[in-house]
């Protein structure tokens, strides 16, 4: 299931652990990932300080683009759960005064979305 939902573009929740011994050289002294996530080849992550995109480009993935989004400029968000027809939820992430979300990502059943949109809250209101 886990490779379907990737091929679907589902996020599945990766360990903080296994990000920051891969990732470890993004970080700024004293920050910790705090909750991260895997997308077929792309990763997002969240961290005591800011949003991190990780977007594997290319067919031999070899040119990676890593974004970084302090909280700050985060202005707001939404979620859309998911139905019973509709498997996935998806997060929306709108920076500084744009009109479309800059980020969007899908979730899989599996991810409980309350949780993220709760912890995105304690970092943005």
């Amino acid at each position: 299931m886990g490779l379907l939902n990737s091929l679907l573009g589902n996020a599945s929740e990766v360990s903080t652990e296994k990000l920051t011994q891969k990732y470890d050289r993004l970080l700024m002294e004293n920050e910790k990932i705090e909750l991260g996530f895997h997308l077929f080849r792309d990763v997002f992550m969240f961290t005591n300080k800011r949003l991190i995109l990780i977007d594997v480009q290319g067919l031999t993935g070899s040119k990676v683009e890593y974004k970084s989004m302090p909280y700050k400029n985060i202005t707001r968000f939404s979620l859309e759960t998911s139905g019973t027809f509709d498997l996935d939820a998806e997060l929306k992430i709108w920076i500084s005064s744009e009109t479309q979300p800059s980020i969007s990502k899908k979730f899989n059943k599996s991810i409980n979305v309350y949780d993220v949109q709760k912890y995105l809250a304690s970092k943005v209101v």
